[in-house]
């Protein structure tokens, strides 16, 4: 498409998207797409049941601590006090429709994230004034630069004891590398917070203490602020007008830059991804939420003021561009799939551009097929409520549909298009997993089916040699999840192994290896040849194909089936049937007969010589290693760090913060089974930990032997 006719449809694009449907509720430009992301305990949870409350979407306020939180409504997220799976909801406030995901903190549920930032247009960060920029913080920070997703930052739990707004931004500065700027100071800290300083409005906000907050008095800023609070905004205007060139040339008339100029300023900045505003407050003690709010619609973009959702045709490749407009073909993505016992398969999807309307039919492009939706629905956490249509920029579900699962696209068929897929983590722990009695098989294998529909991350397979089913997940708690949902949802009675680490295997140097195959099967004679060179690539590069040999040595025909070929043969290994990664295959040469060359012959040639070539490279075995974060009394720093060295860590750095030491390490998974109750007995419940992975790396040799039952 040349520049002219892409500026021609952008513009009609343009003119679409001021037309809205005669049914919507919302204008276009009032609705907010936003997840509230963070580290685990950081409060998103309970910033969201606030939320609800002050927008009238509910009328009593949950509390995770209680169990009673609106959002985490499994019984798993309610005895453990943590979110498990990502929440939707909409609620209304200051005439904006703001369709909320609120998702979990904890590393194994990191998938929850990943798939909600790839539909949201903002979010909300929330960070503990306590603990700062915390691991997971800066996990789901890298997630949403991955999709370019405008933020807020909300400074929680202010009210705590060694609460540090000021640390809290320098931190996002130095580990996130954002140009985080403040839009409100606290009014006190601790157990003297009171409320917060509106930097843009220049005033101070207090909260009731009688009725949940929800009373705003707006007063002078107090007199030991006033000139911190000054010399604060001097630094706001600033800052903006570096990134902003209309605020700069208003800057440079007068210091004294109006409100307007600097709201519209700072909202271009931060749907351009060069500043974060942050704000503060205590979601626990009901203040500074209702500012947040008014910051998601002031600041947050609109499905308006985000880029055209771009995909490509799957008829021609050629790259399509769909404008947010109820008046653009369908376009939508499927990004979470549910097993409701009520409505049965339960998909949520954000609609990009058109209208999805009950009873309407739909193509899935992967597939090729299509299908019609039987009931479309606006979703509260578990509860639903039925709609005739969702709008462009709504997020919703459907129900009904039997082909489409997570990452499909949804479109009309006689306009279709196919939308970039989510990308997941592979899973790096694995457990076995058999029904108690004879009645209960069939129940395990469609719960697990069920379960792994719904959950990307988790993955189950048949260890062909014990014919056990094998379950795989990101961590000792994902699949404790999975086993307990097995017995209280689908009332299965199951047996469990212990958890085993899922490795990997690489090589170590370059080798090449060719084989031969030349076999009658029946009355027909195969042949092909093939040689391969198989080279180490680096960690979490991926796997590579390519093909070094002109067409008249392997024709173009025979080509996908030895990709196919090799693709799957990399999946077995050769040391223990472990999947083998990080490697580049280079097809180097082949050999063909005028009559007995097929598709199988060069099939079983390309296996044979990746086995023989993979062997010829020095194959190594790789396990996951793990990126451990501890904090520590000091007094218990010597008795962690020498358990870390019994279990082949490598301590990477150890700092001092308020009166605890951090200590950053990296760890083998299969070293760290069960640590929380190590850690526990040797600080006495003193410390904590978090933990994610971090790469693949070589087992030493010692090691390999054993692991493999040598």
């Amino acid at each position: 498409m040349n520049i002219v006719s892409q500026q021609n449809n952008r513009a009609a694009g343009a003119a679409a998207s001021q037309r809205e449907a005669e049914g919507r509720s919302h204008a276009l430009s009032s609705v907010r797409n936003i997840g509230i992301v963070a580290h685990i305990d950081a409060g998103k949870t309970t910033t969201t049941e606030r939320i609800l409350f002050y927008t009238g979407r509910v009328y009593k306020i949950g509390e995770v601590h209680d169990g009673t939180a609106t959002m985490d409504w499994m019984i798993q997220e309610q005895e453990r006090g943590i979110t498990i799976t990502s929440a939707a909801t909409t609620c209304f406030w200051q005439n904006h429709q703001i369709n909320i995901i609120d998702t979990p903190g904890h590393v194994d549920f990191t998938v929850e994230v990943e798939r909600s930032l790839r539909v949201l247009d903002g979010a909300v960060g929330v960070f503990c004034a306590v603990g700062g920029v915390q691991p997971q913080s800066e996990t789901v920070w890298r997630q949403a630069n991955r999709y370019n997703v405008p933020r807020l930052a909300f400074v929680n739990k202010m009210d705590r004891i060694g609460a540090n707004f000021e640390k809290v931004i320098k931190e996002m500065r130095s580990k996130l590398s954002v140009s985080a700027v403040a839009i409100q100071l606290p009014i006190g800290a601790s157990d003297t917070f009171e409320g917060v300083v509106d930097l843009i409005k220049m005033r101070g906000i207090s909260f009731s203490e009688t009725d949940y907050g929800s009373k705003i008095d707006y007063i002078d800023i107090p007199s030991e602020l006033a000139a911190h609070a000054e010399k604060a905004r001097a630094e706001l205007v600033e800052t903006v007008a570096e990134v902003d060139e209309e605020l700069l040339e208003a800057y440079m008339e007068s210091t004294d830059v109006s409100e307007d100029k600097l709201l519209a300023a700072l909202r271009r900045a931060t749907i351009s991804n060069q500043l974060v505003p942050v704000l503060c407050g205590s979601s626990l003690k009901n203040k500074g939420v209702q500012p947040l709010l008014d910051a998601v619609v002031a600041f947050l973009p609109s499905p308006l003021d985000v880029p055209p959702m771009h995909g490509v045709s799957p008829k021609s490749e050629q790259v399509l561009h769909r404008e947010a407009s109820d008046f653009e073909p369908l376009t939508g993505l499927v990004f979470k799939m549910v097993t409701d016992k009520f409505v049965g398969k339960l998909a949520f999807l954000r609609i990009y551009s058109g209208q999805l309307k009950k009873g309407q039919n739909i193509y899935n492009p992967r597939l090729k097929k299509r299908e019609r939706i039987g009931r479309l629905l606006r979703l509260h956490a578990n509860q639903r409520e039925d709609v005739d249509v969702l709008y462009a920029g709504e997020i919703g579900g459907m129900v009904g549909q039997k082909f489409f699962t997570t990452g499909d696209t949804v479109c009309a068929e006689n306009d279709p298009i196919l939308l970039e897929n989510i990308e997941f983590p592979e899973p790096v722990i694995s457990m076995a997993i058999e029904p108690k009695t004879t009645a209960d098989k069939e129940a395990l294998v469609a719960s697990l089916k069920d379960l792994a529909d719904e959950d990307p991350t988790f993955h189950t397979s048949i260890n062909d040699e014990t014919g056990q089913t094998i379950i795989h997940g990101m961590g000792e708690l994902h699949l404790e999840i999975i086993r307990d949902r097995i017995l209280r949802e689908y009332k299965v009675q199951a047996n469990a192994g212990k958890p085993m680490v899922a490795y990997r295997e690489s090589v170590s140097k370059k080798g090449s290896a060719g084989y031969v195959f030349e076999r009658q099967i029946g009355n027909d004679n195969h042949f092909a040849g093939i040689t391969l060179e198989i080279s180490p690539m680096a960690s979490g590069a991926g796997n590579t194909l390519e093909f070094d040999v002109p067409a008249s040595v392997i024709p173009s025909e025979y080509r996908k089936a030895i990709e196919e070929a090799i693709h799957d043969a990399l999946l077995t290994g050769v040391l223990g049937n472990f999947a083998i990664i990080d490697v580049a295959v280079r097809v180097i040469g082949g050999e063909t007969h005028v009559t007995d060359t097929s598709e199988m012959a060069f099939r079983s040639a390309a296996v044979m010589a990746l086995r023989a070539a993979v062997t010829a490279a020095a194959p190594i075995l790789l396990e996951p290693v793990m990126k451990l974060e501890i904090e520590t009394p000091e007094e218990n720093l010597g008795d962690v760090l020498g358990d870390l060295n019994s279990r082949r860590g490598s301590v990477r750095n150890i700092s001092a913060e308020n009166d605890l030491q951090v200590v950053q390490a990296d760890v083998p998974l299969a070293e760290v089974f069960g640590y929380s109750t190590s850690l526990r007995s040797l600080t006495k419940g003193r410390a904590s930990y978090t933990m994610e992975p971090q790469a693949f790396e070589p087992v030493p040799a010692s090691m390999t032997d054993s692991i493999l039952n040598r």
